[in-house]
């Protein structure tokens, strides 16, 4: 999975507004309009079956890096948590390098909606999907550290749709 693809499925599981994702964007001290946002999110139409193999899977009219996608989340997790008591936007965390992708977006989806290892089992479990608590916490931890373990894209895809059916579940109740 690509960043964009990442961006749009936490904005269905979380029914994030195009508004709220310009506000997490600036919140992440990064600027865009609605329009560049719509753009991110919107794929390029399908070639035909001779230009696919060499097109790619999913390409979408504006393409987001890796710092791009942790502006956004840095923004989500102030505008869902808010702002520290000064009413400073806090300076984003210097990292040089951004690799493992799907392990920071599921740390800064945990930070963002204050959910402990528990319930992301829990979300995980809704979609058939069962590791283990000490698995869960390698994926969890900062790179480098001798129990790290990277995220693939089978977790971080049934996550995102275990969020979804667990926040809609909240939302209709």
């Amino acid at each position: 999975m690509n960043n964009n693809d990442l961006l749009l499925r936490l904005r269905y599981a979380l029914d994030i507004k195009d508004v709220d994702i310009v506000k997490a964007f600036e919140l992440g001290g990064l600027s865009f309009s609605k329009e560049e946002v719509r753009e991110m999110l919107t794929k390029v139409p399908k070639p035909s079956e001779e230009e696919q193999e060499e097109f790619g899977k999913n390409v979408y009219v504006k393409s987001i890096n890796n710092k791009t996608l942790d502006a956004f989340l840095n923004g989500f997790i102030t505008l869902k948590r808010g702002l520290p008591k000064d009413g400073k936007t806090p300076p984003p965390a210097p990292n040089s390098e951004l690799r493992h992708m799907n392990n920071i977006l599921l740390k800064k989806v945990k930070i963002a909606l204050a959910l402990t290892s528990d319930n992301m089992l829990e979300i995980l479990a809704e979609v058939g999907v069962y590791p283990s608590k000490g698995e869960m916490g390698a994926i969890l931890r900062k790179e480098g550290h001798r129990n790290f373990k990277p995220c693939g894209d089978k977790y971080t895809r049934n996550f995102l749709k275990g969020l979804g059916i667990c926040y809609r579940e909240d939302l209709n109740a």
